[in-house]
């Protein structure tokens, strides 16, 4: 049965995998989507690489905000170092972008939402890894130094520390469904915002 068919109840119950794997099989389809549509963006042309920049902070700024508004601070720890809005503003400042960031619906403010939320956002530090490469080289030199939102949290290990501490949250079978919805809703902002770009 493809993923997109089954319910977040089938996908908690008939999975003996842990709470990362049934997080990223319940939002392969969006990720993949969203992957697809950034890859229509040429990062190594200084326009392309703005507004790539734009979308991704649309998208960033609120919901590092909405996170603050749940509390992510009492929750992790660590979270003045992971926030990435300073990185990308700044970026987008020395490239003479702007912000526009996506209005989100009033999300419920509890920790499968912000865990749910953080799933996507600290893993997309992940591919942070590969665009890094490729804006690096980018004939503009401009485009090389912008590249705080990239290189944020490089060799800090916070992908992996954040899944340490997910393994840790204890969960109900419906704060995992709400976890996942959260996930999915958070790759739609990224969406949207691209599609806005």
């Amino acid at each position: 049965m493809p993923l997109a068919a089954m319910s977040d109840d089938q996908l908690f119950a008939g999975s003996t995998n842990g709470l990362r794997d049934r997080l990223k099989a319940a939002t392969a389809a969006a990720h993949h989507a969203l992957d697809e549509r950034l890859s229509q963006f040429d990062l190594t042309t200084t326009p392309h690489y703005r507004r790539f920049l734009q979308a991704s902070a649309a998208a960033v700024l609120p919901l590092e905000q909405v996170l603050e508004q749940a509390g992510v601070g009492e929750m992790l720890c660590d979270w003045a170092g992971r926030r990435r809005a300073e990185a990308i503003t700044t970026d987008l400042a020395d490239l003479n972008g702007s912000v526009v960031p996506i209005e989100l619906p009033t999300p419920p403010l509890d920790r499968p939402f912000v865990f749910g939320t953080l799933y996507v956002l600290e893993g997309s530090r992940l591919g942070a890894v590969y665009l890094l490469r490729v804006v690096t080289a980018s004939a503009d030199p401009r485009a090389r130094r912008a590249t705080r939102y990239l290189r944020h949290g490089a060799g800090q290990g916070l992908w992996r520390s954040f899944l340490e501490r997910l393994a840790r949250e204890p969960l109900t079978p419906d704060d995992e469904v709400r976890m996942i919805a959260s996930a999915r809703a958070a790759f739609a902002v990224f969406a949207k915002a691209v599609e806005s770009a």
